[in-house]
């Protein structure tokens, strides 16, 4: 095995080597008809006798000495196609990834066209855009590089119908989290985040991406959990050329940055690599039933030593934070393990590390409700929180990936790590108005330490095979996923003021507190997909169907503990930080820690998931220029639970609490109106289900805000029943699109969805005391809306191939829900004067309105491009409100960013980025509507204006 592995790196040093006395061209053919590779197309160097055929992706390499060639491509019963210009350079890779090939005609034999006008990986994703059997909307790699995107989620901005929610999360066509699904290489992969349904793609390097696609109807061989659309991330198997690239880039916010007043609290050593040292660790006798107290029978001994395994720091500190930096490296390449049968090994490892920090001094969270008075349209404030907060942030992430090609088969293993660190302080003032219904009048100041590290290790193992005439294909992908979130020793500590004197309160601002919740999940994912090409009427026609199977289980926990006083409290001066001193802690003093948890734990479950899943679909041509796809999918789902509730009415073992076999028809039908332009007609059938989270009775608070969350699961008499159902949706999607040269492009879409039973965030009328929401079923929906995007380049600029471009999109929306009996009686009960309860209202996370624009100057032959981009979504609606409680709204923000790339030195080896973002200098709010009334602020913060200075150098 040793002597084996031996003769493997030595067959690629030997092959690095070969490649630097000579040049390489490689690239891709396709049918330009139905966007499809071709196998065994003649490519050859003309004048030199050297040549080759493509493999079954329809890919090539040539070898030859540098200098200038034409390139011919031939195949029986298409044109010719020779391609000008060829240089090819001693040691470099010359790419050509949107080969077309034509059928041959009367009035053309050959074409002849130049190498720099099929070098367009642009043109080569709209081809499959074009050729695809649903709505895909999708953005390459080297739109990547034009903008300057550093991540995933800053690029699937440019998509039609995107908008991309805290940095990290897609919604599309302005549908919320719950309807977007996010897939890693056309597999399941879980989220960072147990709030979220979908996965943070910020996390995910641009270097790292070949295509991203979003897919907005669905077919058959889709995960069927899923409405607005799919997003799927392609990363990188077989490199196109070798790539060895270092880059480093900084950013700087004059609000945030370099700030001496700056907010944070110390941590662990390894802070910085995006994990605890075991700092913050749990002591281990804090997990028994009765924790060393001097109530608890302990000895003096042993509550003073289980108090020092506590760190002592509960307040924040000042100092100085640096700007934001990030450094990655990037090493790929293919070769040729073997001349004779071609077979190719590509590789590519990549490492990125991002420390970024943010620091707000305005932000404010607030809860407002209706007057008692109904002649009173104005909200009254029942909490006001307004400080300031500091927050770092460590992303470290690897990537290595490994693809074997051979005659006819290819073979794909790729391991990645994400590793996110996230530390945050706070010091917040809350203003408590005993005015408010539920609320007793008070005034706090509060010190909040967070962190939390969030873990994702995801494998792939992937393979493809093609019989020899290449009618049967097969693919099939094992991929397991392991993610686990740690938010340890998250503490809270809040002096209550009576007077001119600083003390704790349980009924005001409360005891100092600490939390710890982790949550860790394993999915499997498997799946297997046959094709069969043949021809049905002497058309091209494809079989395909495959199984799938995904299992995932998910364990949480909350563990809780606060400071309680064996005796009268010391004089406190407001310093958190002097709490947990010796002098005032047990035996010495009256402080000692008690927990907040019984046995068995209301905050602790386990869930299960089995999704067993199978289907057909068929492509063919009825009729000339009409393409259909017609298939059918079925899941069986089945989803069990392990927990209790707060009031230990209900305990569930393993229970079945979501079990369901559903089926998901599918048609896609699109008539070719000419070479350059589609008509698209879609129905298809979807499901949304409940999250783990959501399919639970747990309560999760979060320290800042003081807002709970409530798992659905739990039941309120006479509002809700705690039965928590899927979301059946049925889509009809109708689109036309023009294709035109240079990547040009414009269509017009058309959406309708209905929805039975949709799950949304409702706050929980009952409960006045602090702000709690739940997940609950509501009446059933309806959203239509159409998509207009363009993409045209500004030919009457110059005389031919002008570098300036418009690039655009818009979707409007229109949404409809009708309001439950409960709901409406919620409302009818707290009405203003005046006021009319309508049956219907707008959907949660349905956002009205989304609008990108782009302006674009892209020179390559200088080696400079730079853009100005703008993005907004209209208001949406977040929280559902009920009873003395209006609903929260976002509200929009606008978004304009300045991008310019530039390529230096004679090889142009090196590209420095500039960017500015947030140039309006907009700030994020969300607010509660009332009749009539003035709205109030639920979140607000400043992002401020940043701007970022990167820097990439290609060794090679």
């Amino acid at each position: 095995m040793i002597k084996k592995l031996l003769l493997l790196v030595n067959m690629i040093v030997l092959s690095i080597a070969a490649s630097a006395q000579e040049g390489i061209i490689r690239g891709v053919v396709i049918e330009d008809a139905i966007g499809e590779p071709m196998i065994a197309v003649t490519v050859a160097v003309a004048g030199t006798g050297t040549g080759t055929i493509t493999d079954f992706d329809g890919t090539f390499e040539i070898r030859t000495e540098p200098g200038i060639y034409s390139l011919e491509v031939s195949f029986l019963g298409f044109q010719t196609l020779t391609i000008t210009d060829v240089e090819v350079v001693d040691g470099e890779v010359v790419v050509f990834d949107n080969i077309r090939m034509v059928e041959e005609s009367e009035l053309l034999e050959e074409v002849v066209i130049t190498a720099t006008a099929v070098r367009n990986t642009e043109a080569a994703l709209l081809t499959i855009q074009r050729k695809s059997p649903n709505l895909l909307d999708g953005i390459s790699s080297q739109t990547f590089k034009k903008i300057g995107d550093s991540d995933a989620a800053d690029a699937v901005k440019r998509v039609t119908g995107v908008s991309v929610e805290g940095g990290k999360y897609v919604y599309v066509r302005g549908l919320g989290d719950r309807y977007t699904k996010t897939m890693l290489n056309s597999v399941d992969i879980p989220g960072l985040d147990p709030d979220r349904n979908s996965l943070q793609i910020d996390i995910f390097p641009t270097n790292l991406i070949n295509n991203m696609f979003v897919l907005k109807s669905a077919v058959a061989d889709m995960p069927a959990d899923f409405t607005g659309g799919v997003v799927n991330i392609e990363t990188k198997d077989f490199p196109e050329e070798r790539v060895f690239d270092i880059s480093a880039s900084i950013g700087f916010n004059p609000d945030m940055h370099l700030n001496s007043d700056f907010l944070s609290y110390q941590g662990g050593d390894s802070d910085f690599l995006g994990f605890d040292d075991g700092t913050r660790e749990l002591p281990e006798a804090a997990r028994v039933d009765n924790i060393p107290s001097p109530i608890s029978g302990a000895s003096d001994t042993e509550v003073a030593n289980f108090l020092n395994q506590f760190s002592p720091t509960l307040g924040t500190q000042r100092e100085t934070n640096f700007m934001d930096y990030s450094l990655g490296v990037t090493l790929a390449n293919q070769v040729k393990l073997n001349e004779t049968n071609n077979n190719t090994l590509g590789y590519i490892f990549s490492a990125t590390y991002k420390n970024s920090s943010t620091f707000y001094d305005d932000l404010f969270y607030g809860d407002y409700q209706l007057n008692q008075d109904p002649n009173i349209n104005e909200l009254i404030y029942a909490n006001r929180l307004s400080g300031e907060s500091g927050t770092r942030n460590v992303l470290l992430g690897g990537l290595a990936g490994l693809a074997y090609k051979t005659k006819n088969a290819k073979y794909k293993l790729n391991i990645m790590h994400l590793q996110n660190g996230e530390n945050e302080a706070a010091i917040l003032r809350l203003d408590n108005n005993d005015d408010a219904r539920g609320q007793s009048g008070y005034i706090a100041n509060s010190d909040n330490l967070e962190y939390g590290q969030r873990g994702l290790t995801n494998i792939l193992l992937n393979g493809k095979h093609f019989t020899e005439d290449g009618s049967w294909t097969i693919d099939w992908r094992l991929s397991p996923t392991i993610s686990r979130i740690d938010e340890p020793d998250i503490r809270k500590t809040a002096f209550t003021e009576i007077g001119a004197r600083e003390t704790f309160a349980a009924g005001a601002g409360g005891l100092p507190s600490r939390l710890w919740r982790n949550l860790e999940e394993v999915n499997l994912v498997g799946r297997i997909d046959l094709t069969k090409e043949f021809e049905i009427n002497e058309e091209a026609a494809k079989f395909k169907f495959g199984f799938s199977q995904v299992n995932k289980e998910r364990d949480y926990e909350i563990l809780q503990y606060s400071v309680q006083f064996f005796g009268a409290q010391p004089t406190w001066t407001g310093n958190a930080n002097e709490v947990l001193q010796p002098a005032n802690t047990f035996p010495s003093g009256t402080i000692y820690y008690a927990s907040g948890n019984t046995f068995p734990n209301p905050n602790e479950y386990n869930s299960t998931v089995s999704n067993t899943a199978g289907y057909a679909s068929l492509e063919f041509t009825p009729l000339t220029k009409v393409k259909t796809v017609v298939g059918l999918r079925a899941e069986k789902f089945l989803q069990k639970h392990t927990g209790r509730d707060q009031r230990g009415e209900f305990d569930l073992v393993d229970a079945e609490v979501l079990d369901a076999l559903d089926f998901f028809p599918s048609a896609n039908i699109i008539y070719g109106v000419s070479e350059k332009q589609n008509l698209r007609v879609s129905y298809s059938r979807t499901i949304a289900r409940p999250s783990f989270k959501e399919l639970s009775f747990a309560q999760i608070l979060d320290p800042a805000s003081n807002r709970l969350f409530n798992g659905g699961l739990f039941p309120f008499e006479g509002e809700w029943d705690g039965n928590l159902r899927e979301t059946l949706i049925n889509n009809f999607d109708i689109r036309w699109e023009f294709f035109g040269d240079r990547a040009q492009l414009f269509s017009v879409s058309g959406f309708y969805k209905s929805f039975a039973d949709p799950i949304e965030l409702v706050r929980i009328p009952e409960q006045v005391t602090i702000t709690e929401v739940q997940p609950r079923n509501v009446g059933d929906g309806t959203v239509f809306g159409v998509e207009v995007e363009f993409r045209k380049a500004l030919d009457f600029l110059a005389e031919e191939n002008s570098p300036w471009s418009v690039s655009g999109n818009l979707t409007l929306a229109n949404s409809s829900i009708d309001r439950t009996p409960s709901e409406i009686r919620s409302r009818e009960d707290n009405a203003r004067t005046g006021q009319d309860i309508a049956d219907t209202r707008q959907m949660a996370g349905q956002a009205p309105y989304i609008i990108n624009a782009g302006l674009s100057y892209n020179n390559p032959d200088k080696g400079f491009d730079a853009g100005l981009f703008y993005n907004v979504k209209g208001p949406t609606l977040l929280i559902v409100g009920g009873g003395i409680f209006p609903d929260v709204f976002t509200e929009p923000f606008n978004s304009l960013n300045f991008n310019l790339n530039k390529n230096i030195g004679e090889e142009q080896r090196t590209s420095l980025n500039f960017k500015v973002s947030n140039l309006l200098g907009d700030v994020r709010e969300e607010v509660f509507t009332g009749f009539e009334a003035e709205n109030q602020l639920y979140t607000r913060f400043s992002p401020g204006i940043s701007f970022g200075l990167g820097v990439k150098y290609s060794i090679y």
